[in-house]
């Protein structure tokens, strides 16, 4: 039985592993779909290396110029979260930076997010309210549940409803690379935090 604060804790702080600063080149030109994707997979990857949290990497840019406004990397288990996958910290961290709760604000250029893997339901539904104007995708939703992880209630007319809103779906950039670091986390016996 874990050890419960008498009071309840009333800040959810959520940081990124020291080794961001090393993958993470800020002020890089990321002018292609393979070089945003390339970014959200070395995330992926150091993650798994660095032993701090699941195989996954994401990252928001904005559309036109491929300057990169946030990461965000599977943070569960480091954090003890079940809400922190990398795409919602990728959008958490954006609007954070931004001071906005939407990446769609009248007077802001139009946004994306990079993620190594077909989003979950939840990550799904957050894309939604995100304000991004277009997801892509590295691996698929069948190279995840191969590990075992549960990706929750998505159907095709989840993508769908989300192109209907405006929301643009590019699948299975480098998804190759991106399989490789999900095996990479198999390989080293990574935890299921959700089968």
């Amino acid at each position: 039985m874990p050890n419960i604060p008498t009071r309840p804790v009333s800040l959810v702080h959520v940081d990124y592993p020291s080794w961001v600063e090393g993958v993470v080149d800020w002020n890089g030109h990321y002018g292609t779909d393979e070089e945003k994707m390339h970014l959200a997979i070395s995330i992926a990857r150091q993650n798994v290396l660095a032993s701090t949290g699941g195989p996954f990497g994401a990252a928001v840019f904005e559309s036109e110029t491929g300057r990169l406004i946030s990461v965000g990397m599977n943070s569960v288990v480091r954090l003890n979260n079940s809400t922190l996958h990398a795409e919602m910290v990728a959008f958490m961290t954006a609007q954070a930076r931004l001071g906005s709760y939407t990446l769609a604000g009248a007077d802001m250029p139009a946004h994306e997010l990079f993620s190594t893997c077909e989003p979950c339901a939840m990550c799904l539904g957050a894309t939604l309210w995100s304000g991004v104007r277009r997801v892509v995708c590295g691996a698929t939703r069948e190279d995840v549940e191969s590990l075992q992880f549960d990706e929750g209630p998505v159907f095709p007319a989840s993508y769908r409803y989300l192109e209907e809103r405006g929301v643009q779906v590019t699948r299975s950039v480098l998804r190759e690379d991106a399989r490789d670091v999900l095996n990479l986390y198999r390989d080293m016996s990574g935890p299921i935090y959700n089968g």
